[in-house]
């Protein structure tokens, strides 16, 4: 009863609690945040000073004093007391305009496949701190799925892999549950410490992992995309310690994530080779879907197809694929309860 009463002024969101970003469903509305997943604290008081995209900008841009941080590492909460204000902000934020005491919306967080139980309780008593009812929990592959439109309550196979930022979730789907799973804390993050690392060894070049992803982004590939991309980075000079831009190409990138590509490639390999028989043969006809960010890097589609012997397509807006299907669930939440990782937890 309470809780019907709180859902005539709460907005019952779906959320991506994601390493590099968090994005929030509103339920009857859609995607209406989409947000680094960083905060900056004063160490010396541990005030929150900013969140979101205002935190992001000031990463290694602060005095020693202020951290920018993330408080999720490989998909789960790091740091508690810091996830339960991100949270909180971005639940006030949906609802600007409605009184504290209303906002109590029921919640739908997807978390990682194959996650201890005390880290989905940790997520769900960060949600309800935070000032959510209830919160329930959701596989990042069943969701990236649904999100994706493949149908996963159906008896038959679905393929997905989704590379987010902490974490690559790679998972087989039959009759609304995880048939065979693989999650891997390699991801969007390693690649760019990957080029990090490749910069400072093979150029004598110090850079930030903000200015490696935006390579990784602008000129990254597996394979030659005849293009001939490259572009300049800037940093700091090895030798020297003085400031340095040079230019780096599309090979040197490539050669710089090509072992954890494999890493990944080698992951779903090994999920392939324990498909039961039934459902392979719908892997033969369907293939695989990517989503996340890291299916946007070039070449990674044909590179993992010629690997698996799987034809695999790339998913519709690969980066809210969870977040679209943490969504559906919040649309029919009554119907579609038998998805949810776990039952609801309420204050």
């Amino acid at each position: 009863m309470i809780e019907r009463f709180y859902q005539k002024f709460s907005k019952d969101l779906g959320i991506d609690l994601g390493t590099a970003n968090t994005l929030v469903y509103v339920k009857g509305k859609g995607i209406v945040i989409n947000e680094p997943s960083v905060v900056a604290i004063n160490a010396k008081t541990r005030q929150v000073l900013a969140i979101g995209s205002d935190a992001r900008r000031m990463v290694g841009r602060t005095p020693s004093h202020i951290v920018a941080t993330r408080p999720l590492a490989g998909g789960v909460i790091s740091d508690f007391e810091v996830t339960e204000s991100m949270l909180k902000y971005f639940i006030d934020k949906v609802h600007a305009g409605i009184y504290p005491i209303f906002r109590r919306p029921r919640v739908v967080i997807g978390i990682p496949s194959g996650v201890t139980e005390v880290e989905k309780r940790a997520v769900v008593d960060a949600a309800v701190s935070a000032g959510a009812a209830s919160a329930y929990l959701i596989e990042e592959p069943v969701a990236a799925a649904m999100g994706a439109r493949l149908p996963v309550q159906d008896a038959q196979g679905s393929f997905i892999v989704d590379i987010g930022g902490g974490t690559t979730e790679i998972a087989v789907i039959s009759l609304g549950g995880i048939v065979v799973s693989k999650s891997l804390r390699i991801a969007g993050d390693k690649l760019s410490e990957a080029i990090v690392q490749y910069v400072r060894e093979k150029k004598n070049l110090l850079i930030g992992e903000r200015t490696a992803e935006d390579i990784k982004i602008s000129i990254g590939s597996v394979l030659p995309t005849g293009k001939d991309l490259s572009g300049p980075v800037r940093g700091r000079d090895i030798i020297t310690g003085l400031p340095k831009e040079i230019v780096v190409s599309e090979a040197d990138i490539r050669e710089a994530l090509q072992t954890t590509v494999m890493q990944i490639i080698k992951a779903v390999k090994m999920v392939v080779e324990d498909i039961p028989p039934e459902i392979i043969s719908d892997c033969l006809t369907r293939g695989i879907v990517l989503a996340g960010g890291g299916a946007l890097l070039r070449g990674f589609a044909d590179l993992l197809s010629y690997e698996t012997k799987l034809p695999v397509m790339v998913a519709d807006d690969p980066l809210t694929c969870v977040v679209r299907g943490c969504g559906v669930v919040v649309d029919d939440l009554e119907n579609l309860s038998e998805i949810l990782l776990t039952t609801q937890y309420q204050k």
